[in-house]
């Protein structure tokens, strides 16, 4: 995972398989964005790093004050050996890239993702991820308090409310972070 391009990675946020249904019916269309940016990191050397979401046997992550997570374990479902925790077969890691587990929405809440930062001296990070409103805000909130540069692909970030999709990436991400397409993203490093 040698960092050899700029100090920066993408990050492929919760496109596993028991969030990716929620892209709609043309799953293969819209998983293309995604694709497009993790190929064009992995052609200019930059570190991909995929997120996802999920628990140990018997839910000890989740308490029940938790609105979000608390729904999981009345239900089961979702721990880290579960086929809906694993990252979907469209955007399957390389051997070298790793699959960080997180216990909250932000990628950084209860993961190893900042170690792992750190010790690439990895300065700017690259969102995707489903949603927008989900673990791209509350990462890209935590980033920007841990001094990050950030950048988001809009088009690779997918909310089930296009009109929330829609203020973020033009009202509140702007404040802290860079947002592209994912092809104006690759044009930048070129």
């Amino acid at each position: 995972m040698q960092n050899q391009n700029g100090k920066t990675a993408l990050l492929v946020m919760d496109l596993q398989n028991g969030i990716v249904p929620h892209l709609g019916e043309n799953l293969q269309e819209a998983i293309i964005p995604y694709q497009k940016a993790i190929k064009a990191a992995r052609e200019h050397s930059l570190p991909v790093i995929f997120v996802r979401v999920g628990f140990s046997n018997g839910y000890p992550e989740i308490s029940p004050k938790n609105k979000a997570f608390s729904a999981i374990y009345k239900y089961g479902a979702m721990t880290v050996h579960d086929e809906a925790t694993q990252i979907h077969e469209f955007v399957q890691p390389e051997r070298n890239e790793p699959v960080i587990t997180k216990y909250r929405v932000s990628a950084f809440c209860g993961s190893n993702l900042e170690v792992i930062l750190r010790a690439q001296q990895i300065e700017t990070i690259v969102l995707s991820g489903i949603a927008t409103s989900g673990v791209v805000l509350s990462t890209l909130r935590e980033a920007a308090d841990k001094d990050f540069e950030i950048k988001v692909l809009e088009d690779a970030c997918f909310d089930s409310d296009p009109e929330v999709h829609r203020v973020l990436m033009e009202k509140v991400f702007p404040r802290q972070a860079d947002v592209l397409s994912v092809q104006a993203w690759i044009d930048t490093l070129k």
